[in-house]
């Protein structure tokens, strides 16, 4: 149990590991929200703690299960990031290898080993369809919007919510905690609700929280009709955007940079090439697309200085549902340089060589995205062949067509 701080709220509250779980009055789905996996970033936390303790005045009322689970507790008391590495960013099957393997582990280490326990006790012990929700916020002013990874599920699942989505950052991170998740395939997502410790980015958690549970099947809009007004509170927060977005680069900084972004800019801010972004160990940096700004960096900790997004073209979207519905990143195998790396058929391994005449976007419309291995091998992993279609298909948001 830990103390909180919300300076937004200037408000301190007491935490658990759990801080809430619900238990409905009728069978229905498993939904999990985590907050504070950075442990500067405490707007979930206020509001699982807040909501989840309403709910339970109101137990008859939901179907399922709700977790609201606290995710680096030691960062949280502190205010910050973390305190030794970052815990999104450790959740690769090596490291939860180790977790097995030794007995003394780090700070961060010692987080994860207590989240990946209740995360498998969950899994074994709950009832699907489970849904899988990471609450952020930003060091920069943004407007609230949705990172997934990109699975047919998550793609349909996160289109309810009035709000922009951006697929392919896991492209770009190693190690985020739903990153794994959806390996395991679950639906999940990311919701960054605004700025750390902005007010907004609490009501903004809020509102999204009920609209989870509601697009879920945990509750129903006669017994919560509230929930009209979280539906328009985010709809007007994102100024009606809910385009899809791509992220296309990422500038990378290490803990020796001197990085500092231009003041003021701002998470999907129109950018044109040549504009004057950051200046990195006195140097400075350009825009080199006409695109936009995402997640400008303004805290000491973190090593992504910003991203570049576009906008995904919806025909582009429906002909990619079409080629992953029929499978047909299996002819990929048809070239040379290019095998599955087991029987289980959800990764391929390519050679380098092979794939760089290949362009990126053939790749992104199967499903797959890349991470480098050695220098002549990069593995490809595909989300829609390890998502949990059955669990899914009779819920009435997969039924939507892209």
């Amino acid at each position: 149990m830990v103390e909180v701080y919300s300076p937004a709220l200037e408000e301190t509250i007491t935490v658990n590991r759990i801080i809430n779980r619900i238990d409905g009055g009728s069978k229905g789905p498993t939904v999990v929200f985590f907050a504070g996996i950075h442990g500067n970033e405490t707007a979930g936390v206020f509001a699982l703690e807040k909501e989840l303790k309403k709910l339970e005045g109101q137990k008859k009322d939901v179907k399922g299960t709700i977790y609201g689970i606290s995710g680096n507790l030691r960062a949280l008391k502190a205010g910050k990031r973390f305190i030794s590495e970052d815990l999104n960013r450790i959740w690769t099957k090596d490291r939860l290898n180790q977790l097995n393997n030794q007995n003394n582990h780090e700070l961060e280490e010692k987080e994860q080993a207590e989240l990946f326990k209740i995360l498998t006790d969950i899994l074994k012990t709950e009832q699907g369809p489970f849904y899988f929700i990471d609450f952020h916020t930003t060091s920069s002013k943004t407007i609230p919007f949705i990172t997934i990874n990109d699975a047919i599920i998550n793609r349909r699942f996160s289109k309810l919510f009035p709000v922009p989505i951006v697929l392919g950052i896991e492209e770009y991170l190693n190690g985020p905690l739903l990153s794994y998740i959806n390996e395991l395939g679950y639906v999940s997502l990311g919701f960054e609700s605004g700025q750390h410790d902005e007010i907004e980015a609490i009501k903004d958690s809020v509102a999204f929280i009920h609209l989870a549970l509601l697009f879920a099947g945990c509750t129903i809009h006669s017994n919560f009709p509230e929930q009209s007004i979280y539906y328009d509170q985010l709809k007007n927060a994102s100024k009606n955007m809910a385009d899809i977005f791509e992220v296309i680069d990422l500038y990378g900084i290490s803990e020796v940079d001197d990085f500092k972004m231009q003041p003021e800019l701002k998470s999907f801010q129109e950018i044109e090439k040549g504009l004057f972004l950051a200046t990195n160990n006195k140097e400075r940096i350009y825009s080199a697309y006409n695109a936009r700004l995402f997640m400008p960096l303004y805290q000491n900790q973190g090593s992504e200085g910003f991203f570049v997004i576009r906008k995904i073209k919806p025909f582009y979207l429906k002909i990619s549902a079409i080629m992953r519905n029929w499978k047909m990143d299996g002819l990929l195998v048809l070239l040379p340089g290019i095998n599955w790396e087991d029987e289980s058929r959800k990764t391929l391994i390519a050679n380098l060589r092979i794939v760089k005449f290949l362009a990126k976007p053939i790749f992104h419309l199967l499903g797959y995205r890349n991470r480098q291995l050695t220098e002549d091998k990069i593995r490809l992993h595909n989300r829609e062949r390890a998502s949990k279609l059955d669990m899914y298909r009779n819920e009435f948001w997969f039924k939507n067509k892209e």
